[in-house]
């Protein structure tokens, strides 16, 4: 029969046999907190006596310290301290901040990190499980953005006296710059793009719709979409300008001098546009508000706001999972638009002038689908050839 070891180091540990017969040590810890109530600290699994040994110093030294809040506080998951400061200070908030803020808890923070103890989480972890993993999904400055609320989140249980200090500040996301944009099969047939369209249509709202629609059509980048103001939009002349490009970071200038530019639309897009135009001016009015043409296009309909470059990212996941169609980035379609007419043979100038690049760079970036084009013409050219020579008896 077991019988239970008494620690030497300190008489306050024991051991005890797990359920498969594990031998494993425990304490149990009594002490008075600020209001001078007994309350009992109660720890086990520990694997030797000196883990069980160090984890109660551990203790005794926070509460000989003050910090009574850490040590009542640390089995506290992430996802329940989440919860705690979410519904503590969600009445501060602005109702932007308040939505960004749940989705990241609810999408972002809880799977990957929900279950970690909030007084556990080391930094290696959290780049590993964390950072890591979302960078595979999102460009480097959403990442950016889902640390920093993370971040405020730690600093608010670093104010509360639950932790001593805030081991995620030193953490850097490196920004990837890309000076050319690789394909890499990141792009839609024709027959693909109707169908993405469609299920947009059917399922997402009409700013969804609608941006998803312009990126398609036109092959401008996701951040000159989000800059577009309705200046921009000649709908007499049907012609659409950029001259701005808009993240989470703010509108500025596009980097290059090629990306400014005005290029032709067609009616399809010119008839939503319209219609969106419409919509834009009941909701602004329904927050108070006028639309005016030096406001931003595509408003949230939630609060009558511009929104976020990351929109059009959530919008393409739902999307893509009810169509059945192969990923794709809000960039592909971009790449979409450019494999589309240069499988119509159109000029590689005229491209690189709608998509506000140097014809070298549509060389560099869709090299592979000009060169089955090129072989494309010179077949076509034989075979006219063979047909014409078989009607004048020519020796083909």
């Amino acid at each position: 029969m077991y019988k239970n070891k008494v620690s030497k180091k300190d008489p306050l540990i024991k051991s005890y046999l797990n359920g498969k017969g594990k031998e494993l040590w425990n304490f149990r810890y009594k002490y008075y907190d600020s209001l001078d109530n007994r309350k009992e600290v109660r720890r086990q699994g520990f694997r030797t006596e000196n883990e069980a040994y160090r984890a109660l110093l551990e203790i005794k030294t926070s509460i000989a310290n003050g910090d009574i809040k850490k040590v009542e506080k640390s089995k506290l998951t992430i996802s329940e301290w989440l919860d705690i400061w979410y519904e503590t200070h969600k009445s501060d908030w602005k109702v932007t901040t308040l939505r960004q803020r749940e989705m990241a808890i609810r999408n972002v923070f809880n799977p990957l990190l929900g279950k970690y103890k909030l007084q556990e989480l080391d930094k290696t972890t959290y780049k590993r499980v964390f950072i890591n993993t979302l960078l595979k999904k999102y460009k480097p400055s959403t990442v950016k953005l889902f640390h920093r609320i993370f971040k405020v989140a730690i600093n608010s249980a670093v104010d509360n006296e639950i932790l001593n200090r805030n081991r995620f500040n030193k953490i850097t996301i490196q920004d990837i710059e890309e000076t050319v944009d690789k394909i890499d099969g990141n792009f839609l047939t024709a027959e693909e793009l109707n169908i993405l369209l469609e299920t947009t249509k059917k399922y997402e709202n009409i700013t969804n719709y609608t941006l998803v629609l312009l990126l398609a059509y036109t092959g401008v980048r996701r951040g000159e979409a989000c800059g577009l103001k309705w200046k921009n939009i000649d709908f007499e002349n049907k012609s659409l300008t950029i001259e701005l490009t808009r993240d989470n970071k703010g509108a500025r200038p596009p980097k290059t001098k090629n990306s400014y530019r005005t290029i032709l639309i067609d009616d399809i897009l010119l008839n939503q546009l319209a219609n969106y135009q419409k919509w834009c001016k009941e909701t602004l009015l329904c927050f108070g508000k006028h639309l005016k043409q030096d406001n931003f296009m595509f408003l949230s309909y939630q609060t009558g706001k511009p929104i976020t470059d990351s929109v059009i990212l959530y919008c393409l996941r739902r999307v893509l999972k009810k169509s059945g169609i192969k990923r794709i980035t809000p960039h592909g379609l971009r790449h979409t638009h450019a494999t589309i007419l240069l499988n119509e043979n159109v000029g590689i100038k005229y491209i690189a002038e709608r998509l506000g690049n140097t014809p070298a760079m549509i060389m560099d970036i869709y090299g592979h689908t000009i060169k089955e084009n090129e072989e494309k013409t010179v077949s076509t050219f034989t075979d006219k050839m063979k047909s014409a020579g078989a009607k004048n008896g020519a020796p083909f």
